[in-house]
């Protein structure tokens, strides 16, 4: 990769992303936690989460990822609480259009997703910012079980 490939893809927006990311650290008493790594970059994500009336009520997210992983972690931490399952999976769907030129960013409150355009061109850390999605969206499943 050039040097001109890391700078676009690592901007300034994705950097600034990394440096607050939302609800970090644990959460006592949640009613799921799920942990998920990508086998390709050793990135993980783990989630704590409570819901409440079909919606997550609480969250608290551990990630130990490339700044992409935390860029798309970050992002979703600006929004999840009170978001629902259907609405977390339609997120993440579009989000992974979005990685595979097939569709447009999602629109607020995730519309930062955007930042993340420059990883189409590669695949091989798409797993890591799917990450967090994937986390959560098992969470709040496992919860609702």
């Amino acid at each position: 990769m050039a040097d001109s490939d890391l700078m676009q893809l690592y901007s300034r927006r994705i950097l600034a992303l990394t440096t607050a990311i939302p609800h970090q650290g644990k959460l006592e008493g949640a009613q799921a936690t799920v942990l998920k790594r990508s086998p390709q970059c050793g990135s993980s994500v783990t989630v704590h989460l409570s819901v409440a009336d079909g919606a997550i009520s609480n969250f608290a997210q551990e990630v130990r990822a490339c700044a992409l992983g935390q860029a798309s972690a970050s992002v979703l931490g600006q929004a999840v609480i009170g978001q629902n399952r259907d609405d977390l999976i339609k997120i993440r769907d579009q989000l992974r259009a979005m990685l595979k030129e097939e569709g447009q960013p999602p629109a607020a409150p995730f519309a930062d997703l955007e930042a993340l355009v420059p990883a189409r061109a590669y695949p091989n850390r798409h797993a890591s910012i799917m990450l967090a999605w994937d986390a959560t969206i098992e969470a709040i499943e496992k919860a609702a079980a």
